[in-house]
């Protein structure tokens, strides 16, 4: 039996109040990675971590390596990569031993949940599964498909899988729009800003929030997964600031910068866990890390790494205006000096307009995807205004 010590969520800055969209810079890799480390600012150990999306960027290896990373996590976790909708991240929940991480991810609409399982918290006990077939919207070769009209899906999926899972009026449903969920639901359900994977979180979410317990559905055209909230407190952690419009950008045709998978491995593990180089004996950090040559003519290669603050000041700008292709246009560039290491790191802005950071603004750093080079999705971090979390 399951409990539930924290949850963190996560929603794009971009889009409106009911409809997030991810920026340019972020995929569900990032996506998790911000709920993911929201939910740990609890504390707790994690033993293992299970990813659940419709929407990962690497189908043919995996994303474990980039996620862990990203987490501060031990590159030796395991990860569970789960191909699903709400239903597979309940079905997650309500068999996850102590100190798992579960991660539900969506791109549209655009949101992250995650919660971390414990010993003790909000209890949660299985309560229904059913398992029927009525494929109304598929992925192919030539993209989504509907064959299924709302009244087909409504009656026959949704209704019907309710009927035959004998459970008592739900608290919250997640996998439909909140208009469906208050027709289904107890009065007053928590809004949910998404349908799919991380709908599921979100409403564990809502609910302990407000201390209500009873059945939480989670559906996905006639699949359904349902659990019972108990009595218990979970910590939650919000990072959703409010909506905005996306800004008008242009991208430039032409020949996008090629990747180096050599150069891509080496600066790997610095690069997307945040860290910095320094040898034995020496109080000074190398970003990025580097092999220095000592007096004698000898090349010293035996660095080590150290985590890099995660916050600090901006000690210069710039906004880049020049076209390049394969970059969105306009753009801000920051040096941003890290907190109490004496290091200063060059990184783009966002969660932003363009032109809105000045020197001095403090921020965070945060893991966004920089670029696609030959379909191959690169990593680094960017950092976030303090005034685009408010």
């Amino acid at each position: 039996m399951p409990y539930v010590a924290s949850i963190g969520t996560y929603l794009p800055c971009w889009g409106t109040a009911r409809h997030r969209v991810p920026g340019d810079d972020e995929d569900a890799i990032t996506l998790a990675v911000e709920a993911g480390r929201a939910a740990l600012e609890s504390g707790g150990a994690v033993e293992r971590v299970v990813l659940v999306s419709r929407d990962l960027p690497l189908l043919e290896s995996s994303n474990a390596a980039v996620l862990l990373a990203g987490l501060g996590l031990d590159s030796e976790l395991e990860v569970d990569e789960r191909l699903g909708g709400a239903p597979a991240a309940t079905d997650a929940l309500s068999s996850a031993r102590p100190r798992t991480l579960i991660i539900g991810v969506d791109l549209e609409p655009a949101g992250a949940a995650a919660l971390l399982t414990a010993e003790r918290g909000l209890q949660v006990r299985t309560a229904a599964r059913v398992a029927r077939s009525l494929p109304v919207r598929i992925r192919t070769q030539a993209g989504i498909q509907d064959y299924g009209d709302p009244r087909l899906l409504h009656e026959r999926g949704l209704i019907a899988s309710l009927e035959a899972a004998w459970l008592d009026t739900p608290a919250a449903v997640a996998g439909v729009d909140h208009e469906r969920a208050l027709e289904l639901c107890l009065p007053d359900p928590p809004r949910l800003p998404t349908t799919g994977a991380s709908a599921s979180i979100f409403a564990v979410a809502g609910l302990a929030e407000t201390g209500k317990t009873g059945p939480l559905v989670a559906v996905e055209q006639a699949i359904l997964s349902g659990i019972t909230v108990s009595n218990g407190i979970a910590e939650t952690h919000r990072r959703e600031p409010a909506s905005r419009a996306v800004p008008e950008s242009r991208t430039t045709p032409g020949t996008e910068i090629p990747i180096s998978l050599a150069a891509y491995e080496r600066a790997f593990e610095a690069k997307v866990r945040w860290e910095a180089g320094t040898f034995a004996g020496s109080d000074e950090l190398d970003f990025p890390p580097r092999f220095r040559v000592a007096r004698d003519g000898s090349l010293a290669m035996d660095y080590q790494l150290v985590p890099l603050p995660r916050t600090g000041s901006v000690y210069t700008e710039v906004t880049v205006h020049v076209p390049v292709p394969g970059l969105r246009t306009p753009y801000s560039l920051v040096i941003v000096e890290l907190d109490g290491v004496g290091v200063r790191a060059l990184a783009k802005v966002t969660g932003v307009e363009p032109g809105t950071v000045d020197i001095g603004d403090r921020g965070r750093m945060a893991l966004r995807r920089v670029a696609v080079r030959s379909g191959v999705p690169d990593y680094g971090y960017a950092f976030v205004p303090d005034g685009a979390a408010a």
